[in-house]
């Protein structure tokens, strides 16, 4: 069977929601993953959500800032939200999803920003993400025998030269200085992660899933980070078919700074 999933850093579920509806009735993936929904859980759209066929809703939310929301066709089980850091910022949940016969364990994670000075003596936004980073070395993708594991969303990170317009350029700039890079990369290493998007669009070649709303003509400019991920375990990157990312969603009305990032399994 083919499973889809997407994970997409929507700035406000809310205010976005024309678009994300415009999404699910296009591309219809099995699971949608939001992150930065802003929206604590008692307000959060999910008759919208229901009337397109998604019945099965996590949410961890926060009024005003981050926030995540797992939103799936399939029924899921054992919600898990996790609180990195100890300091109450809903930034992740995680579920057990039913593809047929397999188990699927999806994180959904959104990680800290970072600030814009890449000191973390100076800069408590900074020290919080690469905290938030020493945690993520935990997360191991066969951690529960029997089931498979994706871990997705906005980890703010672009680890390769290719993930960012200038390689050059960034590397003082947060979200591609050295020690973000290796973290991520020791992240992956240890805990036995497959970059899906990596493995269907292999480097070297350039691959963006943000613009920021700075730029007057983003899609001219093209000064793009790869900040948007899927992982997997080993067991399912034999699997994959396809992985996309819609850039033409960051012209739509009122765009989120980011867009969607989908891959399909063949289960």
């Amino acid at each position: 069977m083919p499973f889809t999933l997407a994970t997409w850093n929507i700035n406000s579920v809310r205010l976005r929601l024309p678009i994300v509806e415009a999404f699910l009735k296009a591309e219809a993936p099995d699971v949608l993953c939001l992150q930065e929904t802003k929206c604590p859980n008692e307000l959060f759209p999910e008759d919208a959500f229901r009337a397109l066929g998604y019945e099965h809703i996590a949410l961890h939310g926060q009024k005003g800032y981050h926030g995540v929301a797992t939103i799936s066709r399939l029924p899921f089980a054992d919600l898990v939200r996790q609180d990195f850091c100890a300091i109450g910022d809903a930034r992740h949940l995680s579920v057990r999803v039913a593809a047929g016969e397999r188990q699927i364990r999806v994180h959904n994670l959104y990680v800290p920003a970072g600030g814009d000075e890449p000191d973390p003596e100076i800069n408590p936004k900074f020290r919080h993400k690469l905290d938030f980073l020493e945690e993520m070395r935990l997360m191991r993708a066969e951690a529960e025998p029997g089931v498979s594991a994706i871990l997705v969303g906005d980890l703010n990170i672009a680890p390769f030269e290719d993930d960012v317009w200038s390689h050059k350029q960034l590397l003082k700039i947060v979200s591609h200085t050295p020690v973000e890079t290796e973290g991520m990369k020791r992240v992956m290493a240890e805990g036995g992660w497959t970059d899906l998007v990596r493995q269907h669009v292999p480097l070297p070649q350039k691959l963006y899933t943000w613009w920021s709303y700075r730029a007057k003509d983003w899609d001219g400019a093209d000064k793009g980070r790869r900040l948007d991920h899927i992982w997997s375990s080993a067991d399912l990157g034999p699997h994959l078919r396809e992985a996309r990312v819609l850039r033409e969603a960051r012209g739509w009305d009122r765009p989120s700074d980011h867009v969607p990032v989908i891959v399909t399994l063949d289960l």
